[in-house]
């Protein structure tokens, strides 16, 4: 029977099968940070086991560390605790740490790839629903629950539903000053924030294909804004150039026998998928969002949808949404004025975003109504800033680089954006109170991002590339 890339990786993971009932799942490697861990450690050793296997287990603390300062203890109590339980819970437990401070330490989704331990072909999970960033590299990746967690350190398995299957093609070659960010934007905007519930997505097509590694990861991380379960892409040249090398990847011979295995996943001709969309390259524009679910988004250069353009069962949604963000239906985007901008998370903190944002901005000025924070994804990417010039081109800006964290993706640490403030954002949610209380959030590219920063409003950077 012909297979999608998605079947071939699933069901060479699958270690029995409950009777109408979820598989029970091998995972390969399993990711932890500091918010969903402490339960999860706190529920084995109640119940007297230890993990499985530490070897396939990786740790670092991300949502709640500060982005400045990072050599003093954190001053948020509740932050320095979850940081610190999940450092005892490590060295309790034989579990790989890498700490504040450490050279590897960095966003979960970020570290990942760039030490080689996301490899194709594997299952891999972690207590984040944005673990489907892993699945750029041709990986099973999804995020799972508190007490999911607890069952892979447990056993090194989780109990599962197999997901339908979706592919979405997109085709031609893109635009100039058209990213991957604004791809997985406009594909959401069409099929709406829960036009993928229920599938795993596979990204195919000539656009797909010629996305960086980078670029890929950032369209696979959204997979999850359009309610799938997770999203891929089959790996090729690009991705086994991007692995070797890296820290933990195969060597050598193991490296040459690895990509062998790596390029038989892909999805047979004859495969079906449950749902398949088409989508033209051409079509697409850099959108930004504007309200409050990463469905509602829009070209730049386009209005905001009248009432007479929603849908009824959404008007009243719709209508909430625009109160929040204090917009009107059918407001032009273009020239509307922002106060933060903010750069980094797993959708786009890493070296190629801070080296687009770089490029941009260089002989340019930051505007002096915004406050922006520009925010690498890990330590090797900080110290790869630093190496490149990238600093030297952005505080000549007027831009300073913080350090690593998951920073203003989500309130959960000290980079909130406050009430009623404007934030054009390259995270992945854009939900009510999302950045801060009361924060406003607009999804956007990391090169919209820097032409907002230079120009202190809404821009379709086109016009001043």
């Amino acid at each position: 029977m012909p297979k999608t890339l998605f079947d071939k990786i699933w069901d060479a993971h699958v270690v029995s099968e409950i009777e109408d009932g979820p598989s029970v799942l091998y995972i390969d490697k399993h990711l932890v940070h500091e918010v969903t861990s402490p339960q999860a450690f706190a529920g084995i050793e109640k119940r007297g086991v230890s993990v499985f296997r530490p070897q396939n287990t990786v740790a670092t603390p991300d949502h709640n560390v500060p982005t400045i300062d990072q050599h003093l203890s954190i001053k948020d109590e509740l932050s320095r605790f979850q940081v610190n339980t999940l450092t005892k819970n490590c060295e309790k437990h034989g579990v790989t740490l890498y700490g504040l401070n450490h050279p590897f330490q960095g966003i979960v989704h970020v570290i990942g790839p760039q030490l080689g331990l996301t490899q194709p072909g594997m299952t891999i999970v972690c207590g984040d629903s944005h673990t489907s960033t892993h699945g750029a590299f041709g990986a099973v990746a999804f995020g799972i629950g508190t007490s999911e967690v607890e069952m892979v350190l447990a056993t090194q398995c989780v109990l599962q539903p197999k997901p339908k299957k979706m592919r979405i093609n997109v085709n031609g070659q893109l635009k100039e000053g058209v990213t991957a960010k604004d791809v997985i934007l406009y594909i959401i905007s069409k099929v709406t924030a829960s036009g993928g519930t229920g599938y795993f997505v596979e990204f195919a097509g000539d656009a797909i294909r010629s996305l960086s590694m980078e670029g890929r990861m950032t369209v696979c991380n959204m997979s999850i804004e359009m309610g799938a379960r997770g999203g891929l892409i089959a790996p090729d040249e690009t991705t086994f150039e991007y692995i070797k090398g890296r820290e933990f990847a195969p060597k050598g011979e193991e490296f040459e026998q690895a990509v062998k295995k790596w390029k038989t996943y892909f999805t047979d001709e004859a495969a079906v998928f449950d749902k398949e969309l088409n989508f033209e390259a051409a079509d697409i524009e850099p959108m930004i969002t504007y309200g409050t679910n990463p469905g509602m988004g829009a070209k730049i250069v386009a209005n905001i949808p009248s009432l007479d353009e929603i849908n009824d069962k959404e008007k009243l949604s719709f209508e909430k949404s625009m109160d929040y963000m204090g917009f009107s239906a059918g407001d032009a985007l273009e020239g509307k004025p922002v106060d933060y901008v903010f750069v980094g998370s797993c959708t786009n903190g890493r070296i190629e975003d801070l080296r687009e944002v770089a490029a941009f901005v260089k002989g340019r000025k930051k505007a002096d109504n915004i406050t922006a924070w520009i925010v690498p994804g890990s330590k090797q990417v900080e110290k790869q800033a630093h190496e490149e010039g990238i600093v030297t081109v952005l505080e000549e800006a007027g831009f300073k680089l913080r350090q690593p964290g998951c920073s203003a993706c989500l309130a959960m640490n000290d980079d909130k954006i406050p009430k009623g403030k404007y934030a054009v954002s390259t995270s992945n949610r854009n939900f009510e109170g999302r950045q801060g209380p009361g924060a406003r959030t607009l999804l956007a590219s990391p090169l919209t991002a820097a032409a907002v920063a230079v120009t202190g409003k809404i821009v379709d950077p086109r016009k001043i590339l």
